[in-house]
């Protein structure tokens, strides 16, 4: 995704606040008030080592992570909060993607923000995929930051490198990536081989010997796995002659990979019908696979948190061919799927980028405390000393792009996925059992200075506990409750925030962590 659009946004959204209000679980849910547009798109059969002969219906949630952990949740169909990766399951997503960076972080470990994308984060991701048996494309995009057209700076470490040695460098870090992921659990089925790289790639803007240094990746994830696909990745299939040049020379280099990808964001990247013409020129002439990396579209031109959007309905110089509603995503989506599926036998899928990167709740100046804390923005404050782009931290500038609404409610656009054909049978996985209070209700006294909490039967729950943030530390306040009620004492103190948890014990044991994760912010007033 382009940094610089990100840049945008951060004009957009100066001077803009943000109020104060009280965390609740009651939500509005976002729909469309046109008809619904179901339509679905057939792929053509292609062998069975792409996706087991099923087209890629993808996502990147690389933010995913980071946003949990500033307490954003995520709902089924039903309403009920729910694992995103079983919701992305249910709506039959097959594919994840997830970005990594070599180093996002600054000599004291603060994070360079936009969703923390170490090793480490796609190991976790990974693993929760696996879980619900989804495929997981590595986006190793050789920088410590973003990664785009425009900027391909190289990871702090490999800065003074030659040639020779960077080509060594590329090669251990992608195959210490791939093993590092692989043994946290997660089921590799692609691997890119850069990210947006339009002769330019790892601070490298000769095309020939980017090639090399593209090579070295592509022979790291051969040696360590030759059933795992390798993808090379474009940004803009508007440049017809640059698209056809880029695919000339890597044949020409006689590189090993499978899919030419490219970005089509259709507000900036041209006709659908030049898409597949593009694509399905350069998969039949060179015997590749093609497909969309990235996509996106807006629902809303509203904003889910105080950072500007990227896109919205007083954007210029795009152009939006579709309304800005839950209807035209929606027709957005299926219209890109049904162009690489114009591509013939080499047409293998698409992916839509960061349908879950929802703002975070607060005030703009708790929010800007998350973003830093918690690296759930495009940049944290900490990036600048590695991105001089960066001057403060920054939000979302995608919450109105996403395929769910501001609380984390799945919108009609997201049933697009179960639209793609064929499709086989998947296997019925059982949902984990909930043992953690849901649906937590807050009522304020504003007389007595005193909070209520209700909140749905945990099945199995014997007790419930409150806990509360204080210092920097979680203090049990009663862990001997009975009910699915709890009110404070009076007279808590005006102008104070506090954070609280409710967890259940079931059968002997707590679950904290999901209590923790699923804790809400009550202002006193």
């Amino acid at each position: 995704m382009k940094k610089k659009i990100f840049q945008r946004a951060a004009k957009v959204c100066a001077g803009l606040t943000a109020s104060v209000m009280m965390l609740t679980s009651s939500a509005f849910m976002i729909t469309s008030s046109a008809a619904t547009y179901n339509k679905s798109v057939t792929f053509n059969s292609f062998p069975a080592n792409v996706n087991g002969g099923e087209p890629i219906r993808g996502v990147d949630i690389s933010s995913i992570l980071s946003i949990e952990q500033a307490g954003v949740v995520f709902h089924d169909d039903n309403g009920k909060e729910e694992d995103i990766f079983r919701v992305l399951y249910d709506h039959d997503v097959n594919y994840i993607r997830v970005r990594v960076w070599n180093e996002p972080n600054d000599g004291k470990g603060h994070s360079y923000g936009g969703g923390n994308n170490d090793v480490n984060a796609a190991c976790e991701i990974g693993r929760r995929a696996a879980k619900y048996g989804i495929k997981l494309l590595v986006d190793i995009q050789y920088s410590d930051f973003w990664a785009d057209p425009s900027k391909q700076t190289r990871p702090k470490y490999w800065a003074p490198h030659d040639q020779y040695t960077l080509s060594g460098e590329i090669y251990k870090w992608t195959t210490w990536v791939l093993k590092a992921i692989t043994e946290a659990g997660g089921d590799i089925g692609m691997v890119q081989v850069g990210n947006e790289t339009e002769c330019f790639f790892c601070g490298e803007k000769d095309m020939y010997k980017i090639c090399e240094l593209f090579a070295s990746g592509e022979k790291a994830v051969r040696d360590f796995d030759r059933n795992i696909l390798i993808a090379h990745h474009f940004a803009n299939p508007s440049h017809v002659d640059y698209f056809n040049w880029y695919a000339k020379v890597m044949n020409e280099c006689n590189l090993d990979y499978d899919v030419f990808a490219t970005s089509y964001y259709p507000y900036w990247h041209g006709s659908l019908s030049n898409l597949t013409s593009v694509l399905k020129t350069i998969g039949d002439t060179y015997g590749k696979y093609v497909m969309v990396a990235e996509t996106a579209y807006p629902y809303t031109s509203e904003n889910g948190d105080s950072f500007g959007n990227t896109i919205s309905a007083w954007s210029s110089g795009v152009d939006l061919n579709y309304d800005i509603s839950v209807q035209g995503q929606t027709q957005a989506v299926t219209d890109v799927f049904q162009a690489i599926a114009n591509c013939g036998d080499k047409g293998i899928g698409a992916f839509y980028w960061e349908p879950a990167w929802l703002g975070v709740s607060g005030t703009s100046s708790q929010q800007r405390n998350k973003w830093d804390k918690y690296g759930c923005g495009w940049a944290s404050s900490y990036a600048s000393e590695y991105d001089h782009d960066v001057t403060s931290a920054g939000g979302s500038s995608f919450d109105n792009q996403a395929l769910f609404d501001f609380n984390g409610y799945p919108l009609e656009s997201l049933d697009v996925f179960t639209r793609i054909y064929p499709k086989k049978d998947k296997p019925y996985i059982e949902k984990d059992p909930v043992t953690y209070p849901t649906n937590i209700n807050v009522t304020y006294n504003q007389q007595y200075h005193q909070v209520r909490f209700t909140w749905d039967k945990v099945e199995g729950a014997d007790r419930y506990g409150i806990a509360v943030y204080l210092a920097g530390k979680w203090r049990i306040q009663s862990q001997n409750i009975t009910g699915t009620v709890y009110t404070t004492p009076k007279n808590l103190t005006p102008g104070l925030s506090y954070k609280v948890a409710i967890a259940a014990r079931v059968n002997g044991k707590w679950d904290t962590l999901n209590a923790i994760k699923n804790a809400v912010t009550v202002s006193i007033r």
